[in-house]
C-alpha cells in the first residue's frame, strides 16, 4: 500500500463513491499509513461507550469513521468544482498544489 496521500487536513473534498457519495466535508485527519481520511459529519458511525469512570455517561454515539482516500476528491475553492491535483514547481525550488481544471493554487 502506498503510503502516498492526494489530500490534508483542512481540504474540503467530495465524496466519489459509496452511501456518502455526493456529499462535502472538510478533512479532519489524514492516515497515510492505511491510505484512510476521516471527514466531518461524513460517515457517521454509531459507536458503544462503556462508561470508565464513577458517575461517567455511556450510551451510544456517533462518531465519524475513517473511509479511503481513493473514494474522495479534492474540491477547488476557486472554481468550486472537484479537481485533480497538480503541482508547479516554483522559482525558488518549492512545489505547490495547484488545480488541474483552473490552473488555481489550492
Amino acid at each position: 500500500m502506498s503510503n502516498k496521500v492526494h489530500v490534508k487536513t483542512g481540504d474540503t473534498v467530495v465524496v466519489l463513491s459509496g452511501t456518502e457519495k455526493g456529499k462535502k466535508g472538510k478533512i479532519m485527519a489524514v492516515s497515510p499509513k492505511e491510505g484512510k481520511v476521516i471527514i466531518e459529519k461524513v460517515n457517521l458511525v454509531q459507536k458503544h461507550v462503556k462508561p470508565r469512570r464513577m458517575g461517567e455517561q455511556g450510551g451510544i454515539v456517533e462518531a465519524e469513521g475513517a473511509m479511503y482516500a481513493s473514494k474522495v476528491q479534492i474540491v477547488c475553492p476557486h472554481c468550486g468544482k472537484p479537481t485533480r491535483v497538480g503541482h508547479r514547481i516554483l522559482d525558488d525550488g518549492s512545489r505547490e498544489r495547484v488545480c488541474k481544471k483552473c490552473g488555481e493554487a489550492l
